[in-house]
């Protein structure tokens, strides 16, 4: 039997990717095919999870034993755990900063003859880029308000809280080179 995947991704709604997989490959197959097909670098971490029908993550199956509990994809094969139409997977190819394809189980055919499994049978649209640095630090840091309130005039200043101690009157003339140079002597 050949199982029909949809894999789209929620940062270009014009990437779509439709593959055809025989009953019996694994979600290390699935794996290796997304791979290839998206030219992802294969020595970065990814996992897939089954995921509920509003994307939730559920059971997640991983590229090697993560000792955690957790299935390999090696072991996973598709017919034992592809349950209902509209079965819904998560791929997640960078950890880092929380970013997957969504897939989705489509139906079944028959299998052609002369054709290889597993197949890529529908190519539209840019991959999203496997690695993307500082996307989340990013949003963390843009609702971030820096202000010159005058307000806070009763607060220290940042200088004040570490530099006031007793011994600041032993410290040192930095600021003028030459008593940079009289110290070393």
């Amino acid at each position: 039997m050949v199982y029909k995947f949809v894999v789209l991704s929620d940062e270009d709604e014009s990437f779509v990717r439709e593959f055809e997989f025989l009953d019996s490959h694994t979600l290390m197959d699935f794996h290796n095919l997304i791979q290839d097909e998206l030219e992802f670098d294969k020595s970065q971490m990814a996992s897939f999870y089954l995921a509920t029908d509003n994307w939730e993550k559920e059971e997640e199956f991983t590229l090697f034993d993560m000792g955690t509990g957790s299935s390999t994809m090696e072991v996973a094969v598709l017919e034992e755990i592809i349950f209902k139409k509209n079965q819904k997977l998560l791929y997640v190819f960078d950890f880092f900063n929380d970013r997957a394809l969504f897939i989705e189980y489509t139906g079944e055919s028959n299998e052609i003859d002369g054709r290889e499994y597993p197949s890529c049978t529908n190519s539209k649209g840019v991959p999203p880029k496997q690695v993307v640095f500082g996307s989340s630090s990013r949003k963390l840091y843009n609702n971030i308000v820096l202000t010159d309130d005058d307000e806070d005039e009763d607060e220290d200043e940042v200088d004040d809280l570490f530099l006031k101690t007793d011994d600041d009157e032993n410290l040192p003339d930095f600021e003028n080179i030459d008593n940079l140079n009289e110290e070393e002597e």
